[in-house]
């Protein structure tokens, strides 16, 4: 005998302080609405409606509207500058080493300091201005 089995339908309830702060969180740019859908696990029309009844910035009569695509491009736009400009860093900190390390050999072989020192006199060879 097969038992009748019925699915249970989920109806969750998100407190006015929670849907607040995801509303927040979506005009302050944190995150997108389908990465507040995957975040929360919330459907996009749930934010939507959320959006439109707690946005500071909506009016009534006016439609948000979110490009999907322009927001990913400037993501992947953005990740491809920080990389670029870890790379730079990289560079310039290698250079940074090499210079260091040549300064420490030369005072070490040549006895030559090539790091200022601003406590010194001038030479007495140098001639005088007048």
């Amino acid at each position: 005998m097969k038992a009748n089995l019925r699915s249970v339908r989920k109806h969750r309830k998100y407190s006015i302080e929670f849907k607040k702060q995801l509303v927040l969180e979506f005009e302050s740019g944190k995150h997108s609405v389908p990465e507040l859908e995957k975040l929360h696990g919330i459907s996009n029309s749930a934010i939507y409606r959320w959006v439109y009844k707690f946005s500071n910035f909506n009016q009534k009569g006016y439609r948000v509207v979110e490009h999907k695509s322009s927001s990913t491009r400037k993501v992947k736009s953005l990740e491809s500058k920080i990389k670029e400009l870890e790379a730079a860093l990289g560079r310039k900190q290698i250079m940074v080493d090499y210079l260091e390390t040549m300064m420490e050999v030369a005072k070490e072989e040549l006895n030559i300091d090539i790091k200022k020192n601003f406590n010194t006199s001038p030479s007495k060879s140098s001639p005088k201005n007048k």
